[in-house]
């Protein structure tokens, strides 16, 4: 599976979102967009998952353009993840709620292999213990992880994320972040999420891009695209970035135009690197 994103753009009315956007993702990576707010990044999900329709420009995957597919195949191709708080959870398990990815496959009724796939995607997500209660009854956390399995039941060669650990502490964050990278790997499937954390992005995404008033400010590696010169340039801030074994260490230290230290006395040693 490849995924090619050629020369999209989008507006809301009259107001521009994106502009020219053109990307490659290849089966089995993981593609991080990352970005000020405003600048795009969900729109471009959007976009992807075909909630949105580009104004121009074409979205192919393995050379098949999205716009001429059923929505039926796409729901057999992309597993869509919406933010957190999207929406209220209605009433039904969590068991209901992930079968409910099934729906693109589904003929008559449920079979046997849409129970297996669904016990799988459970398993996967660590919700097994949870299967009968109800979707009310959960942790936002929770929620966004039946979320997650629920697109994972789709069995979707492409998944997109859009701010999947949002609502989860740093355990479950590592936890679904390592499983996204897993799934990719193992599946030989390709993964695009829209991440806030820079730190995050820089560890589990295999490639960035950095989005900026709707157009790519940059692309390439994580250490390529998250310099401090970059970030100064989208963000709006002075930033410190080390590299450690784990990945890039993003700290910001101040908005543009304010010392380090005249905003926090602590940061007098830090800001002086900047």
């Amino acid at each position: 599976m490849r995924l090619q994103v050629e020369e999209v753009s989008f507006a809301y009315g009259s107001i521009p979102a994106l502009e020219n956007v053109t990307f490659k993702v290849r089966a089995g990576e993981v593609l991080g967009i990352v970005g000020p707010n405003g600048s795009g990044k969900s729109t471009l999900l959007k976009c992807l998952a075909k909630v949105l329709k580009p104004r121009v420009g074409a979205i192919l995957l393995d050379g098949k353009n999205l716009a001429s597919l059923p929505g039926r195949e796409v729901g057999r191709y992309l597993g869509y993840v919406p933010p957190p708080g999207t929406g209220s959870p209605f009433p039904c398990t969590v068991l209901e709620a992930v079968l409910h990815g099934r729906r693109p496959h589904l003929t008559w009724g449920v079979s046997q292999r849409d129970l297996a796939v669904v016990t799988s995607a459970l398993a996967f997500l660590g919700l097994t213990d949870l299967a009968e209660r109800q979707l009310e009854e959960l942790s936002s956390g929770q929620r966004q992880k039946v979320l997650i399995a629920r697109a994972l039941a789709q069995e979707p060669e492409v998944l997109l994320l859009d701010e999947p650990t949002a609502t989860l502490d740093l355990r479950y964050q590592l936890e679904v972040l390592s499983l996204i990278r897993e799934f990719a790997a193992s599946k030989d499937r390709l993964v695009v999420m829209v991440l806030h954390d820079l730190n995050l992005a820089s560890r589990f995404a295999d490639r960035l891009i950095l989005l900026c008033e709707g157009r790519i400010f940059a692309a390439g590696s994580p250490k390529a695209v998250l310099t401090p010169e970059n970030i100064r340039a989208t963000y709006g801030v002075e930033a410190v970035v080390s590299e450690t074994q784990w990945g890039l260490q993003v700290i910001p230290v101040a908005p543009v135009g304010i010392p380090a230290q005249d905003k926090d006395p602590q940061l007098r040693k830090v800001g002086a690197q900047v």
